[in-house]
């Protein structure tokens, strides 16, 4: 797999020519276009900016993996109830999820990211204590932080994104290169490993302490933004405001509930996935026992090909079919059949083919590859390759949601709606953990492709239709 991904690399640098556009045309509310000068100092700022968001999101999302690649085993160590301790995590998560976000809006992005690594050094701090309720009181934290983990960074990189006025499209190719959060997952099996011999089971928690006090010096440098329309909008906005246009938005706008409730069916699956995959794979006995490390470095890998592979599809796609096709169809069509679907869509759909459209697809592609274990197939290479095929949909279709995410949700309400996201999304952890310990590995696996192919269909029901973007900047 890691040779794959570096041929993948070499060749979506061979083929995607340099971008050397002039202008960037994008629709405004009104209908009318807006189009954006786009010049070298502008590319350079961009990949400057890049730069800054993912070097933090790097840094944080290694200290997060070497967390949990070695979480269960050392509450083992410990002899403590895991379940109950995992169970806490997810609660703590879904309850304070429709509240966070409107104090992320109010007091700030970077401040809230700046919350999130204190809070993170406190949590491994705890993590050293084999008392049971202060462990308990790290999972309260821990749920916080997650929150904060998956709304904050996301807030403060999308409205720095709209405020520096750079193109619309552009907010993809950084959602892309976040893909990397799977080598990061390789890296941190490494690291966490060696910290392991080195300092027993903590190890992995000590450099996590490390590591995000490193992020936090970055984002110390970062310039603050606030969930507000105007400047200055925050200091008279107060909290209940931001928590009641949050709800309001998410409820009355149906693209903006959609893509949350899409989010919760698609992660939801995914993380129940995560639970099945070792189980599964040793049921069919493979020959010489099962390489569990080298398969969990090729599923991660497999994300970051997705990621890899979407921006030269992106930029091919457009160039083929005109610059009036959004650049979201590239992530779709390499995974469906060829010409004739694309010359179907294009004369049905239009040419106001939205970024939904590549979303619902990746959504298929991953509901039918997850129907192949619950099918009950028990032949190791068709079932391990439905598993990479399905982690791959996921590096896919984080750009594609991403992209979602930022056309439609406001910039002054983002971190309220990504946190109201969550909601949703821990009930169905939360039921997908439940299923595994109580149900067939066969009907989980069905459950799992179901919510998938639920996403899918929920994805597609925005791709009829008016498209209206109400999302107000």
């Amino acid at each position: 797999m890691s040779g794959l991904l570096i041929a993948v690399m070499i060749l979506t640098k061979l083929f995607s020519s340099p971008d050397d556009t002039s202008t960037s045309t994008e629709k405004k509310d009104s209908g009318e276009d807006k189009t954006t000068t786009v010049t070298p100092q502008m590319k350079k700022d961009f990949a400057s900016f890049q730069r800054q968001y993912l070097l933090v999101y790097m840094i944080i999302m290694l200290a997060d993996w070497m967390q949990g690649t070695h979480m269960y085993t050392l509450y083992l160590s410990y002899g403590v109830n895991i379940s109950a301790l995992f169970l806490t995590g997810f609660l703590s998560g879904a309850i304070f999820a429709p509240f966070l976000g409107s104090l992320v809006d109010k007091y700030g992005r970077k401040m809230s990211c700046i919350v999130y690594c204190v809070l993170e050094i406190v949590i491994n701090c705890l993590e050293h204590s084999h008392n049971f309720h202060i462990l308990l009181l790290g999972r309260v934290l821990g749920g916080i932080s997650t929150n904060l983990l998956f709304s904050a960074f996301e807030s403060w990189m999308t409205t720095e994104h709209n405020k520096r006025n750079f193109p619309e499209e552009w907010i993809s190719k950084t959602f892309s290169s976040a893909s990397i959060n799977g080598t990061m997952a390789v890296m941190a099996g490494i690291v966490a490993q060696l910290l392991e011999d080195q300092f027993g089971q903590i190890g992995p928690f000590q450099g996590a302490v490390g590591l995000t006090a490193l992020a936090l010096m970055f984002v110390l440098g970062w310039e603050e933004n606030y969930g507000e329309e105007k400047d200055g909008d925050h200091e008279s906005s107060g909290l209940y405001t931001q928590f009641v246009e949050g709800w309001k938005t998410t409820i009355s706008d149906s693209n903006v509930w959609r893509i949350g409730m899409t989010q919760a069916l698609s992660e939801g699956a995914m993380y129940t996935f995560v639970f099945m995959w070792v189980p599964t794979l040793l049921s069919l006995d493979p020959p010489g026992g099962l390489p569990t490390g080298c398969v969990f470095s090729s599923l991660m890998i497999a994300i970051t090909i997705g990621g890899v592979l979407y921006p030269p599809l992106e930029s091919f796609y457009g160039k083929f079919f005109g610059k009036e096709i959004k650049s979201e169809l590239s992530a779709s069509f390499h995974l469906v059949l060829y010409p004739p679907l694309e010359s179907f869509y294009g004369n049905f759909f239009g040419k106001e083919i939205k970024s939904e459209l590549s979303a619902s697809f990746i959504y298929l592609i991953a509901g039918c590859s997850m129907a192949i274990p619950a099918s009950g197939d028990t032949s190791l290479n068709i079932v391990l390759f439905s598993f990479i095929t399905v982690e791959m949909c996921v590096g896919l279709f984080m750009p594609v949601s991403g992209t979602l995410r930022s056309k439609y949700i406001p910039d002054s309400l983002h971190g309220s709606i990504l946190n109201i996201f969550r909601l949703p999304l821990n009930i169905v952890v939360v039921l997908g953990t439940y299923a595994t310990d109580h149900m067939e590995r066969q009907d989980v696996f069905m459950l799992v492709s179901g919510c998938f192919l639920a996403a899918a269909l929920l994805q597609a029901t925005m791709c009829f239709g008016k498209k209206k973007n109400t999302k107000t900047d």
